[in-house]
């Protein structure tokens, strides 16, 4: 069965799309098929892979709110990639009266979902329509969390998002996990709140080691490449190999 994960916060500067795009390529790395979906209008994620979002004739937004198929651009490392770019920001106004809205993206997804083991999709930095019919589209969510207090304090209105999908359209959706980012072992503030996301969220879904903070995604992001492309022996890379080994386990 597809995995189709949503990497979802509704907080920004979390490394979101780092994360989304560095785990689809340790997946691909284990001879999964792999696309990722850029929900997000900024295309930060489109621009990571090295396309050029002002340039692309067809986005999600063709798909989303035309109803065409996914623009699909394929190999890219390994990896597939259905782009965006800033028209996407406009489909939340144009579907408030669309017929099945909160399924377009289910819906556009079900014709090539076969064809991959994972589909991961980089939802926007907010709880709006792009990011619930995100969550109506997945069969999991990945919750990458900034070991910061303030940044913390608001998964309680993440969660309550989830439930609503689980709830209302997708009852089988699952938390696959979450992901605790730029995290720095000598800052004790970012060390009091690792320990306060292990242990109010163990009950909720597994909590996955942290990942460093490191200006070496930065800099292989500006490089359109994954880290382990960039730097093959930087010490992240064993995290995010222990993270696409737990989504490889998900049921």
């Amino acid at each position: 069965m597809t995995k189709i994960i949503a990497i979802f916060n509704q907080a920004g500067g979390v490394a979101k799309t780092t994360l989304t795009q560095n785990l689809g390529y340790h997946l691909a790395l284990r001879k999964h098929n792999v696309l990722l979906i850029d929900m997000d209008p900024q295309g930060s994620l489109t621009i990571f892979m090295g396309l050029v979002p002002r340039e692309l004739e067809k986005t999600m937004y063709d798909a989303i709110v035309e109803e065409q198929p996914l623009p699909i651009t394929s190999g890219i490392h390994g990896m597939d990639l259905a782009p965006t770019n800033t028209t996407l920001s406009t489909a939340e106004m144009q579907l408030v009266n669309a017929d099945l809205r909160d399924f377009r993206l289910k819906y556009a997804i079900e014709p090539i979902q076969e064809e991959y083991d994972f589909i991961l999709i980089d939802c926007p930095p907010s709880l709006g329509l792009l990011s619930y019919v995100s969550l109506v589209a997945a069969t999991h969510v990945l919750v990458p969390i900034e070991t910061h207090f303030k940044a913390f304090e608001g998964t309680n209105e993440l969660l309550k998002t989830v439930a609503r999908v689980r709830t209302r359209v997708n009852r089988s959706l699952e938390i696959g996990g979450f992901v605790p980012t730029k995290y720095d072992a000598r800052n004790s503030q970012d060390t009091r709140t690792l320990g306060a996301i292990q242990e109010q969220l163990a009950g909720v879904g597994p909590i996955l080691p942290p990942i460093s903070r490191s200006t070496t995604f930065v800099d292989a992001s500006e490089e359109r490449m994954p880290l382990a492309v960039y730097q093959p022996k930087h010490p992240a890379i064993a995290i995010l190999e222990i993270i696409a080994s737990s989504m490889e386990s998900l049921k």
